[in-house]
């Protein structure tokens, strides 16, 4: 696949996963897929899972897109997930072979209040 596919492919799962629609979302994954959260020490393997995981999820999500950049085989998504009204910055790294994601990372952030004392030298983001 071309990058212009592959953008396509991702604004497909990016919609759908907005949307909530979970069989759609799972669409991009290869069976064999390996999704890893290092910050929790976790990895999930394949795409039953992953659905799985998903389907079960206690908490209300919605997510924003923020940005969506890569070329050839590794695409970056910036997002924010919101749980239960709880926002959280994360950033996704997907990786792909023929067409579908075989390994994809979520790393998570907590928003934060910034400290006073750089005030003088930044501005704030909404």
């Amino acid at each position: 696949m071309d990058n212009q596919e592959i953008r396509a492919t991702l604004d497909h799962y990016w919609k759908a996963t907005v949307a909530r629609d979970i069989d759609r979302s799972h669409d991009i994954y290869h069976d064999d897929v390996i999704v890893e959260f290092p910050q929790s020490g976790e990895r999930i393997s394949s795409k039953h899972n992953i659905y799985e995981l998903r389907a079960h999820y206690p908490a209300k999500l919605s997510f924003k897109i923020l940005r969506i950049r890569g070329e050839g085989n590794l695409w970056i998504s910036e997002i924010v997930i919101t749980y239960d009204g709880r926002p959280v910055n994360a950033v996704t790294i997907m990786e792909f072979r023929d067409g579908k994601v075989a390994r994809e990372t979520y790393y998570f952030a907590d928003p934060f209040e910034p400290p006073e004392w750089r005030s003088q030298w930044v501005e704030r983001i909404k």
